[in-house]
């Protein structure tokens, strides 16, 4: 289809690293889908309290959203400040802009948003990467980012 097909801009003189495989990928999803969940038990412990001790129901609406919103900052958070999170730092891979800057947090709300509709449509914005001539995914191109194998490289701590 070339609804999705995109040309990457280059700056002067700069190569792209290679992009990481689709495995590569879902194995960096799993290690964060670990740590995810780890912090969102954390996140139901220091709430449970304000429920007075009880489990939360179906009724309660704001949990799902409050929740929702430690997922949003989690991912947010890490793409912000150095591009990667524990999962893509273990198998090498950082996310930056078409640029290779680090996101924004206009870029990073985006891409998380887009990566809800990759999930979402049975994972086939994900799958999408095996297919693209630049092995970008779904949420890769609308929020006009993109995934890096950079092997080995040290990154600096944010200013």
């Amino acid at each position: 289809m070339q609804a999705f097909e995109l040309n990457l801009p280059k700056k002067p003189g700069a190569e792209y690293p290679s992009a990481p495989g689709f495995l590569r990928r879902m194995c960096a999803v799993f290690y964060d889908g670990l740590l995810l969940l780890a912090v969102l038990f954390f996140a139901t412990a220091i709430a449970l309290p304000f429920n007075g001790g009880q489990s939360f129901t179906s009724e309660q609406y704001y949990f799902p959203l409050y929740l929702f919103g430690i997922s949003y900052c989690f991912y947010v958070w890490f793409w912000m400040h150095g591009g990667q999170t524990l999962g893509l730092k273990a198998w090498n891979i950082r996310l930056s802009n078409l640029d290779g800057d680090r996101l924004n947090m206009r870029e990073a709300t985006f891409r998380f948003f887009a990566a809800m509709l990759s999930w979402s449509c049975l994972g086939l914005g994900f799958v999408w990467c095996l297919f693209d001539r630049n092995k970008l995914s779904w949420h890769d191109h609308l929020s006009k980012t993109r995934l890096r194998f950079v092997p080995g490289e040290k990154i600096s701590p944010p200013n």
